[in-house]
């Protein structure tokens, strides 16, 4: 427990230490930090956090994240629109992108079925996904989708729901380790892991 010397100082590590992965002593410090800058470096802060809340919005066809209406990756005309990487959420969307290896769309769920959580699949994007494979424009899902054992049930799951549509569904290849995230995987592997993907009906139990 610190004796904090003035409550606005304290009111920020407060509010920083609520950020995932940080405590009250790395909070405190970045908050000290931040006093030693210049005033413009803080407000700069301050600002683009506060401009990323009210301005952000989300792509009404994949969930990404975006500045418009529809993101960069859907609207560019060189991504094949056919072919749709199914993600758990932006990171992973990021993690793929920089491999450079993948040139389709994606489609992010946002999350992953886990009912110890509390998270059904009506909680997911999964409907909007059937429902663009049910226009007949897409002709492979690739699942992306961390091993996990929540993954593996979202992965199933999703197979359940797409496998009456005349489409190819693929998982990545298992170079990634069983309980690895995405995001954490060095591109080389990922990247090999995308092009060299397999039929999803393969990674299921006899």
């Amino acid at each position: 427990m610190y004796n904090y010397p003035s409550k606005l100082l304290e009111n920020a590590v407060n509010e920083l230490s609520k950020l995932p992965g940080i405590g009250k002593k790395t909070a405190l410090r970045l908050v000290l930090h931040l006093l030693k800058q210049d005033a413009m470096n803080s407000d700069a802060l301050g600002e683009s956090i506060i401009k990323l809340r009210r301005e952000i919005t989300y792509c009404n066809t994949c969930h990404n994240i975006s500045d418009t209406e529809t993101c960069l990756i859907c609207s560019s005309p060189h991504r094949d629109q056919s072919i749709i990487c199914v993600v758990e959420d932006v990171r992973d969307v990021m993690a793929i992108e920089n491999t450079n290896q993948y040139k389709g769309v994606f489609h992010i769920l946002g999350g992953i079925i886990s009912p110890m959580d509390g998270i059904g699949p009506g909680d997911l994007n999964i409907e909007s996904l059937v429902s663009k494979v049910a226009k007949g424009n897409v002709k492979e899902i690739i699942m992306a989708i961390s091993a996990t054992m929540e993954g593996d049930t979202t992965n199933f799951y999703i197979y359940k729901r797409l496998k009456e549509f005349n489409i190819t569904i693929t998982t990545i290849a298992r170079g990634i380790a069983v309980g690895d995230d995405l995001e954490y995987t060095d591109e080389v592997t990922l990247g090999r892991s995308i092009l060299n993907r397999t039929p999803y009906e393969n990674s299921l139990v006899k």
